[in-house]
């Protein structure tokens, strides 16, 4: 019988999920596809100072965990679209709330 999931044990996979989820590219380009789906090209306009290599490497980590689907358009030139998956879409609430949190409390972090 499998363990319940328990992110404070060392060997649960949920900390590998944890650690796709809460870094600071994956909560960036969450927020960033909250709205409508994008571009590549979009999203590197939208996550500022994201790399075409951070961008691409988050984005399928966050696909292989089913938070984004890529959809190839099968065009000429290619058109390649990302967007949070129903799963993606029930987590950008929280980080909404988390980005909020810390722009908020920014001048007492800063302290």
């Amino acid at each position: 019988m499998p363990l319940a999931p328990n992110v404070m044990s060392r060997k649960c996979t949920s900390r590998v999920y944890m650690a796709h989820l809460a870094s600071k590219w994956s909560l960036l380009i969450i927020n960033a596809l909250d709205d409508q789906p994008r571009r590549n090209g979009e999203l590197m306009r939208v996550v500022d100072g994201i790399s075409q290599k951070m961008l691409t490497q988050t984005l399928r980590q966050l696909e292989e965990i089913n938070v984004v689907s890529r959809h190839d358009m099968q065009t000429i030139p290619p058109n390649v679209v990302y967007e949070l998956t129903p799963l993606g879409r029930s987590l950008r609430n929280e980080v909404r709330s988390f980005i909020k949190w810390v722009e908020t409390h920014m001048p007492e972090l800063h302290a």
